[in-house]
């Protein structure tokens, strides 16, 4: 069985996806608008092998949130983004715009970091306070007291 990632691992993980992502799917602005592009919205303008590259790239994200330790039902969300993406991209002449609206990298990437943040918020339930300890203790030193106070 595969060791659990530490937190610091983790938090390592997202921040080279949230670079990888912007750089993927947003790291291009197109003049006079809001729109951002990225690389792989480029490189998907190249017929056949374009596609393949966007899918090896989404598949970096997939493999990154493997060694994040993320769930199965987060991995298959991923999967199915990858595949929308892909399947969306081999459409003529709008696969391309399709490309650049989709950005699954940054869907698969917010969709680890969700999962994680989850995952480290969840503390262990706080232990019940010591009753028995207490009342022990306070019976110990009631005694102790009364046996002191008789012998003065």
């Amino acid at each position: 069985m595969p060791r659990q990632p530490t937190e610091a691992e983790q938090r390592a993980i997202l921040q080279r996806l949230d670079k990888f992502s912007r750089f993927t799917d947003s790291s291009i602005g197109l003049p006079f608008t809001r729109f951002k592009i990225g690389v792989e919205a480029i490189v998907g303008l190249i017929p056949g092998i374009g596609d393949l590259l966007g899918l090896g790239m989404a598949g970096y994200v997939l493999l990154e949130a493997q060694r994040a330790g993320a769930s199965g039902e987060v991995k298959r969300r991923m999967l199915r983004n990858i595949g929308i993406d892909f399947v969306g991209g081999l459409i003529p002449v709008v696969g391309d715009a399709f490309d650049a609206v989709f950005k699954a990298n940054t869907r698969n990437t917010r969709l680890l970091r969700d999962y994680l943040h989850t995952q480290l918020e969840v503390e262990p339930p706080p232990k019940s306070f010591p009753w028995k300890v207490l009342i022990g203790l306070s019976v110990l030193f009631a005694g102790i007291a009364g046996g002191v106070a008789f012998l003065l």
